[in-house]
């Protein structure tokens, strides 16, 4: 199986490489919208701001190259951090305009900033939280409810349909930890950073 890492430049793609190939799986860096195809399922990391990340998509043709193998061709896909709110329909961290920046569509919500969602806790949200299930979900299978995940964020996804909440964390206010709808999912949390549970997600998604 090949797991595509994309590779837009940005995101900490090291540490996901390293984390799957302690997993035994080989990881495939793709650095070219045009070689997408070639992944069995694909990973988005990102780090930085929504709109910046946004803007490398669109600049490199892997918006519409991750739409054609997600919605043409029904392949699996994480989002990791910033990787995740990018399925949303917009977000609003560096966006130019009140309307916010498009994003990939994948899991309708917006995203929005902690501190606008009423969070009084300092900001970014840095360290372990728990995370606590919705609902079942194979990304999830075999990791207690309440298990520790690593974070680091001041903006969250805020999913439009309640049933793509599959597990939450609270800082102050309820977060999406993971979302999920069809073959693609989510999470605010750094999976690569959170130990053993961590890897358990990424060995999940890959099987």
């Amino acid at each position: 199986m090949k797991v595509g890492v994309i590779d837009y430049g940005v995101g900490n793609l090291g540490s996901v490489a390293r984390a799957l190939e302690e997993l035994r799986v080989t990881p495939v860096l793709i650095d070219r919208a045009v070689d997408i195809h070639a992944a069995d399922n694909l990973i988005l990391p990102g780090v930085g701001s929504f709109t910046d990340c946004k803007r490398q998509l669109d600049r490199h043709g892997w918006t519409e190259a991750l739409k054609d193998e997600v919605l043409g061709y029904d392949k699996p896909l994480l989002g990791i951090c910033v990787g995740m709110q990018l399925l949303a329909d917009r977000g609003y961290e560096g966006a130019i305009d009140v309307s916010g920046t498009p994003g990939l569509g994948f899991v309708p919500g917006e995203v929005r900033s902690l501190v606008g969602l009423g969070c009084t806790l300092r900001v970014p949200h840095v360290g372990w939280n728990a995370v606590d299930f919705c609902r079942p979900s194979d990304l999830l299978i075999g990791i207690p409810s309440g298990t520790d995940f690593y974070f680091v964020h001041s903006y969250t996804l805020v999913p439009q349909n309640p049933s793509d909440t599959l597990a939450v964390t609270d800082y102050g206010v309820s977060i999406a930890a993971v979302v999920g709808r069809g073959r693609v999912w989510g999470t605010q949390f750094h999976p690569e950073k959170s130990s053993r549970a961590g890897f358990k997600v990424l060995r999940n998604f890959v099987e």
